[in-house]
């Protein structure tokens, strides 16, 4: 009998273990750890289990393991809860940028009839792209063929204004990156006209969560318990990343931040329990 798990928004699915290991391949489990919460959540789950209850569930096994499971809570809420500007556009570049592209954030680029500013222009391999940022606060909710048709409508534009004598930028296509799941009518016309895209469970290998993992550059925002007025503070110092929580000096993060010893000190010691456990 299939097990079907009931979602956030009412609508149901099948059981799908593969979905239970990669989230906890991402918060840093072995391969075998994530096999074997699977099978113990599998075996548990009671038919119209919500997915609230199967991340608890996940969150809990987890941390018996990797105790520093219990300071985290879920990467896409984490990713939401970045500020659209500039952080979550800072964020994508960071995480670009170590997956080998070279960025150029916000630039303006000249089409045929206008000039358009984007988000960036990136480069790999002696390819030149555009990148289109969307940030949505509610990380269930997607990004739709509106989004997708205004890139390609910029991207046609551009390629049409570069003539023989043209100072216009020659790319060769133009990357949209989002926070959330795209429609499956975004993603059919992403892909019936060559908009490269990355967003939350784009593909199995071109995918923000895999992107993170393998990076481990994972946002502040990922660390459970922090107040709006903290993640505020951390958000004006231009710290958006655990990563630079943990690497940079104690003092000049302090100075930065003006945040009590007490508190930063509990921050930096969670921060690098966490990196610490998700090392590959």
């Amino acid at each position: 009998m299939v097990t079907y798990v009931t979602k956030a928004d009412g609508s149901e699915a099948p059981f799908d273990r593969k979905k239970i290991m990669r989230t906890c391949l991402r918060m840093g489990a072995s391969q075998t750890l994530a096999e074997t919460i699977a099978r113990d959540i599998e075996s548990r789950a009671e038919d119209g289990i919500r997915t609230r209850k199967i991340m608890d569930m996940i969150f809990a096994l987890m941390a018996k393991d990797r105790p520093a499971a219990k300071h985290v809570i879920s990467l896409r809420k984490a990713l939401a809860l970045l500020k659209s500007k500039p952080d979550f556009e800072q964020y994508v570049r960071a995480l670009l940028e170590r997956k080998g592209y070279t960025v150029s954030p916000n630039q303006i680029v000249t089409g045929k009839c206008v000039e358009h500013e984007v988000d960036g222009i990136i480069e790999k391999d002696g390819r030149t792209f555009l990148l289109e940022v969307k940030h949505h606060r509610n990380y269930r909710t997607t990004t739709g063929l509106d989004e997708v048709r205004i890139a390609r409508a910029v991207l046609e534009d551009v390629s049409e204004g570069v003539g023989p004598d043209a100072s216009a930028t020659r790319v060769d296509g133009i990357f949209l990156v989002c926070n959330t799941k795209f429609s499956d009518h975004a993603r059919r016309y992403a892909d019936c006209r060559g908009i490269h895209y990355l967003g939350w469970s784009s593909s199995p290998d071109f995918d923000m969560a895999t992107f993170i993992g393998e990076t481990r550059l994972y946002p502040v925002t990922y660390l459970k318990g922090l107040d709006i007025a903290t993640l505020k503070t951390l958000s004006s110092a231009n710290i958006i990343l655990l990563k630079q929580v943990v690497e940079m000096d104690f003092s000049e993060l302090k100075k930065k931040t003006h945040l009590p010893q007490r508190n930063l000190s509990s921050l930096v010691k969670k921060a690098a329990a966490v990196l610490s456990e998700t090392k590959s």
